[in-house]
């Protein structure tokens, strides 16, 4: 189904981090009418996630930092989460493994698209990239944390599955991307499978 959509104006409204305009547009409705319409979106590119995990342990690694936009809507700011980052013109892949190094410090080679998904479609043009990925003991690289020149200071948090997912229930865990990694996880028996392909 295409929209039909007529005389798209835009005008730029911040460029300060990334970019806000508003556009104005005529959308034809199911009658056959044009109506005009505003709207604000924010542009600040393309992002991946990765939720990593333990089959052996039954644990999986999540990180936890401040964010402003949180901390504004009345919580304590600091959200638990699944490795995540922009693109910043990188693939999806490429730039997952790296962000799961810098954020988790587990260096993860074989990796699993598991889905794409739009988180805001209201406001926000961006779209996620979701991965999940087997680590090891051994893969560790380094203590993680983020980066320091980009304002990053995330802790690592090596949680059992159950824990994760109680977190969930509670309230603990209020991120979007990371509760539809986990719930990836528990509705796939991830932890069950001996020889998953």
């Amino acid at each position: 189904m295409q929209p039909k959509i007529r005389h798209m104006r835009e005008q730029l409204l911040s460029d300060n981090w990334y970019t806000l305009k508003k556009y104005t547009f005529e959308q034809q409705r199911a009658d056959g009418s044009w109506q005009e319409q505003s709207r604000e979106a924010y542009d600040r590119g393309n992002g991946a996630v990765i939720l990593l995990y333990n089959r052996a342990k039954k644990h999986v690694v999540l990180t936890r930092q401040f964010r402003l936009p949180v901390y504004i809507n009345g919580h304590n700011g600091y959200l638990i989460e699944a490795a995540a980052g922009l693109l910043d013109n990188a693939s999806p892949e490429a730039r997952i493994r790296a962000e799961a190094e810098e954020e988790t410090g587990f260096r993860v080679t074989q990796i699993e698209k598991v889905l794409e998904a739009y988180m805001s479609p209201g406001s926000v043009t961006e779209k996620l990239y979701f991965f999940i990925a087997e680590y090891s003991d051994s893969d560790r690289r380094g203590a993680g944390g983020g980066l320091a020149e980009e304002g990053e200071e995330i802790d690592v948090l090596e949680w059992p599955f159950s824990r994760a997912l109680e977190a969930v229930r509670s309230g603990e865990i209020e991120d979007a991307k990371t509760i539809i990694l986990l719930q990836y996880l528990a509705l796939n028996d991830i932890f069950q499978e001996k020889n998953r392909c």
